[in-house]
């Protein structure tokens, strides 16, 4: 099963008596796996001795591969793959990304930190003497359901409520990355969030502004957003009219500014209290620990591998990589317990969540088609 899963596979990582061994299979998008491995790395700086012998594959690419179709219809077995994001075709293991450790190389810095900035943000303008606006800013390129939304900017002939912004990232990088801090970007009173090549990791610093969360429909999911539900911790954008969806969002807030600075709020809250890295890291100890369960081997290090320690991560790192690392380094053990893993949902659960989440999404799309009535 191992072997099927190296077929896309950026790395084997494996876990030796508390030590990691890494073969590099082929390279990586920026440093996507110099920072997830030095995530696993924290992870046994804050619990020693904690995390059983273990093997596993990781794919740092963003669309998840492994078909569940696929190998039901042949009657094989699941290549287990980690990476970053899944859907509901695929059985890919979906762990955090590595940008919660940092990523270099648009200045983006390591999620304890951000949190902590954004409280701060949060508190510098009030929503309600914020731009009564929807905003986005990202790079529209990568995708054509982005440049999509960029019909919904404003213009002479159309103001649908949204004020639209490309990111340049090379000019910013060139600039120093002035305009780019995510706390600085909660002046608006609506944050737009959209899909990228796949799912993007923008979206944790967008739920992180206690703006409205306009969330665009989307196709994949990370390891935390599904306990989001519509209309209490974001608002639901249509993705085959964005524009007037968008357009009947922000009205709707500005007819009711409490409600809608309750979804805001509630989206924030959860992600300071919830998906604060205490948490992160206690996700991942229990998913590696539930996933070395399932293991009927023996792992060893192979013989191409080489040892991995935060140290020589450090001393080999240079500029904003080194910062980083730095800035998110587990300084001594934790001296409580990972969080108690809950019981599994059964399946009655979840399909009268999935069941009511559909729900206040069709809600929504009926308060959409009567205001778009009336108007016309």
């Amino acid at each position: 099963m191992l072997k099927k899963a190296k077929k896309t596979a950026h790395f084997r990582l494996v876990i030796v008596q508390g030590k990691v061994y890494i073969e590099k299979f082929r390279q990586s998008i920026q440093t996507r796996d110099v920072f997830t491995i030095w995530g696993i790395l924290q992870l046994l700086r804050r619990y020693p001795g904690r995390l059983p012998d273990l093997e596993l594959m990781f794919d740092t690419d963003d669309k998840p591969v492994v078909k569940s179709h696929l190998y039901r219809r042949l009657n094989i077995a699941t290549p287990p793959l980690f990476r970053y994001c899944g859907d509901k075709w695929t059985s890919d293991i979906v762990f955090p990304d590595w940008s919660f450790w940092g990523w270099a190389e648009i200045n983006i810095k390591p999620w304890e930190m951000i949190l902590k900035e954004m409280k701060e943000g949060n508190t510098k303008v009030k929503w309600i003497e914020r731009e009564p606006y929807a905003y986005w800013k990202g790079n529209p390129f990568v995708v054509d359901n982005r440049k999509d939304l960029l019909k919904c900017n404003v213009s002479q002939e159309q103001d649908w409520n949204a004020r639209l912004f490309v990111q340049d990232w090379i000019r910013e990088g060139q600039q120093g990355f002035q305009q780019s801090n995510v706390a600085n970007q909660c002046t608006y009173r609506y944050k737009i969030y959209i899909e990228g090549y796949a799912w993007s990791v923008s979206e944790k610093y967008i739920l992180a502004c206690d703006s409205v969360t306009l969330l665009v429909k989307p196709d994949y999911y990370d390891f935390f957003v599904r306990s989001l539900k519509p209309l209490e911790h974001y608002w639901p954008i249509n993705n085959d009219d964005k524009c007037r969806s968008v357009e009947y969002a922000v009205v709707w807030g500005n007819l009711n500014p409490d409600k809608a600075q309750a979804i805001g709020k509630a989206a924030s809250t959860f992600i300071q209290d919830e998906l604060k890295m205490d948490y992160v890291y206690d996700y991942m100890f229990h998913l590696l620990n539930e996933y070395a369960k399932l293991q009927r081997f023996d792992p060893k290090i192979p013989k191409k591998a080489v040892e991995f320690c935060s140290e020589t991560m450090v001393c080999n790192a240079e500029g904003t990589e080194k910062k980083f690392k730095m800035d998110s380094l587990v300084k001594s053990p934790s001296l409580e317990s990972p969080c108690t893993l809950p019981s599994p949902y059964n399946s009655n659960f979840l399909g009268k969540l999935v069941k009511h989440k559909a729900g206040l999404v069709k809600q929504v799309e009926i308060w959409e088609k009567s205001y778009w009535s009336n108007v016309s």
